[in-house]
């Protein structure tokens, strides 16, 4: 008779992460999956439970800790080799990637912040591409996206920029690999204690305390401000953030019916390649359903959405009324959109 396997008992931050395991459509066996490691707390909490649901025998995947040394910070590469170290004891293979983002923040006129994040997400793609995985994950909390929804809403996004980060999608335009998030559910004192039960220290990034960082000052004054008339706003922003998203996935069949409509009464295309769109359909719309199919043909044409807010949305909007053609509103990045007679073109700016 062969021998039963002693049941092992999962801790509670990797057993609520199994149990999100199967909604993602995550992999259970055989396949690579790519993991984002800062070295933070939030990352190596995720690379540890993941660990453990492996050694517990709950899924068999192949891990690759993935880490972008970023180029900013003096020790950095000290960082790089913390986290490549900590994937090795855990069995796991590492990449590292170098980029010198405060070069490629000033060559493209950008925040350091946004360039940043740009630039992990081209490499977790390419690390990605060249280890044949449709998955990576990357370990944004419950507190990332309380953060997220804020900054957002002071910017002035729609109801679109409100849902905030999606817990599964494609990382870029028309690509078969997904971004998962499957931390979300977690708040961050969560994943430090995970860490402490684990005996795993975990690396503390000072820029994470720079106030000069939008997000920081989010973190560090406003939360806890919000926090003294409601004790559990981050999770009050997480649920309008998901009931958001929610109303998003529904609007969004309709509005991609309406641009294909749009599209199809305007066979122009622009400099940029972009069909233009018909003036008389969109005014008809409804503006809720426009202006989604609005920021959908304008991110289509850029390749994203980047700094493309409301207020950008409504000037767009406003070339729909009245006759005159020609009339032209400036977008991010070089972008413009021209009214030139019953059509809408995306071109580049000047």
């Amino acid at each position: 008779m062969g021998k039963f396997r002693t049941p092992t008992r999962l801790s509670t931050l990797a057993r609520l992460l199994l149990a999100d395991w199967p909604k993602l459509k995550l992999p259970i066996a055989s396949d690579n999956v790519i993991v984002a490691v800062s070295g933070g707390a939030d990352s190596t909490a995720l690379l540890l439970a993941i660990e453990e649901l492996i050694r517990a025998g709950k899924v068999s995947v192949s891990i690759i800790a993935a880490h972008l040394d970023h180029g900013i910070r003096p020790q950095s590469k000290a960082d790089a080799r913390c986290v490549a170290n900590l994937a090795k004891g855990l069995g796991f293979v590492s990449v590292t990637g170098r980029a010198n983002v405060a070069e490629m923040a000033n060559a493209n006129s950008e925040n350091l912040e946004q360039t940043a994040r740009v630039a992990r997400y081209d490499f977790l793609e390419r690390t990605a591409k060249r280890r044949r995985s449709g998955f990576i994950l990357t370990a944004h909390t419950m507190d990332d996206q309380a953060e997220t929804v804020l900054l957002r809403l002071m910017r002035g996004s729609s109801g679109t920029g409100l849902a905030g980060m999606d817990n599964c999608r494609p990382i870029s335009k028309n690509s078969h690999v997904m971004l998962c998030r499957p931390l979300l559910w977690a708040r961050r004192q969560e994943t430090e204690e995970y860490c402490r039960l684990r005996k795993t220290g975990f690396l503390n990034d000072e820029m994470n305390e720079d106030e000069r960082f939008a997000r920081v000052r989010v973190r560090k004054q406003l939360l806890p401000l919000m926090e003294s008339f409601n004790s559990k706003v981050v999770e009050a922003l997480t649920r309008t953030a998901t009931l958001l998203r929610e109303d998003s996935h529904v609007l969004l069949n309709d509005s991609d019916a309406l641009l294909e409509t749009a599209i199809s009464q305007s066979s122009v295309r622009s400099e940029t390649g972009t069909p233009s769109l018909s003036v008389h359909v969109l005014a008809k719309a409804p503006p809720a359903l426009r202006r989604r199919a609005l920021r959908q043909w304008i991110a289509n044409g850029r390749g994203n959405s980047r700094r493309l807010e409301m207020v950008h949305l409504l000037a767009v909007e406003g070339l729909l009324t009245g006759s005159q053609g020609g009339r032209t509103v400036e977008l991010p990045n070089g972008y413009k959109v021209t009214r030139r007679k019953g059509r809408l073109e995306l071109g580049r700016g000047n």
